[in-house]
């Protein structure tokens, strides 16, 4: 079982705790953490949820991410979720966007973090991730638009895509 903080319309917590799986109550919400990863020569890393996940099967996306769980902060919960979900710990992460989306009642907070490593240590986790790719910014551009990019995923990155 998994357990949530839960935050008020303003994104305060307010000492309730959610569970994954429960029906979130009117005017709570839950932290979703994300990290896009960019390496030093420019490429972006893509994964692929696994085609068993309930939500966007097989999709494409461009971050590793999830809920927070009881007591993580943002910053804490985006490195849990890139570690569990790539093998790829990072120290610095730029905030990218901090989102409230009422229809799933979650807070997005999202970041970017610089990579230096070999592009082919990634660790995939089963169960979530089944692939990965390294696109070039003008190769991402494309593909965020595709049918085989989550949909609402580009909204969230609108304002970093217009950098690249």
């Amino acid at each position: 079982m998994e357990f949530w903080d839960a935050y008020d319309r303003s994104g305060c917590r307010t000492g309730e705790t959610l569970v994954r799986g429960q029906l979130i109550p009117e005017g709570r919400y839950h932290l979703v953490a994300e990290v896009t990863v960019q390496h030093t020569d420019g490429s972006i890393l893509v994964m692929q949820r696994d085609p068993s996940k309930k939500i966007f099967p097989g999709l494409w996306h461009a971050t590793a991410g999830g809920s927070a769980l009881t007591g993580e902060d943002a910053q804490t919960a985006a490195q849990r979720e890139l570690f569990e979900e790539t093998g790829l710990w990072c120290n610095t992460l730029m905030p990218l966007y901090h989102r409230r989306e009422d229809t799933n009642r979650t807070f997005y907070a999202g970041f970017l973090t610089i990579y230096a490593g070999d592009k082919k240590a990634i660790s995939l986790q089963a169960g979530e991730t089944a692939a990965f790719r390294w696109l070039s910014p003008a190769e991402f551009l494309a593909f965020v638009k595709s049918e085989a990019y989550i949909p609402h995923h580009q909204l969230r990155l609108e304002g970093w895509l217009k950098s690249l």
